[in-house]
């Protein structure tokens, strides 16, 4: 190979190591455990990104299982015992499973298994179906849960990236949504 091929190969890799690491990948080929709020990569290892036309085709063919991961709204700390509080409803695509916890880096045991569970009943085991993961845009849940159901053997694994934030901005419907049951 020629050596200015070989070096202009070298300066990509660099690059492509590079830009990983301006949006926090996380450091070993390890799960975001902090920080999910902050800009995504465009990819996830194992899965494909995909965006919200994309994410549209799909849910009017109907074929795929589509998963939420997006926490549950905690109660807000100092808020005095007695008194009442009212999570807003989670949004989310129609049709579509909440797991508020199966996103975190580092998931419980307990949370794992509800995780698995929840992905085999939904795609009736089968390893090949599409499965779309999502929570809302620059959200390292989403990425987190994709690339665990790809480690775990899922082969058609879509990130949807822009989440909620991309559908609503669409104008595309949306329902209130409920933990999957079972969870921990």
């Amino acid at each position: 190979m020629p050596r200015r091929r070989l070096a202009f190969l070298a300066s990509a890799l660099l690059l492509l190591a590079g830009a990983g690491e301006e949006v926090g990948w996380p450091e070993g080929g390890g799960f975001r455990t902090d920080d999910y709020r902050a800009p995504t990569p465009l990819t996830v290892p194992g899965g494909r990104t995909i965006d919200t036309q994309e994410a549209r085709a799909l849910f009017e063919r109907r074929g795929a299982v589509w998963m939420d991961v997006l926490p549950a709204a905690r109660r807000p700390e100092g808020l005095a015992p007695g008194a009442l509080w009212r999570p807003s409803p989670r949004l989310g695509i129609p049709g579509s499973l909440w797991l508020p916890e199966a996103g975190g880096g580092a998931l419980s045991p307990a949370v794992e298994a509800w995780f698995r569970d929840t992905l085999a009943g939904a795609t009736g085991g089968d390893l090949g179906r599409p499965v779309v993961f999502y929570c809302l845009a620059d959200c390292w849940r989403s990425w987190n849960a994709a690339k665990r159901a790809a480690g775990w053997g899922h082969r058609e694994v879509l990130w949807y990236r822009d989440g909620t934030d991309g559908w609503e901005a669409a104008g595309l419907p949306t329902e209130v949504l409920h933990p999957a049951p079972g969870g921990p």
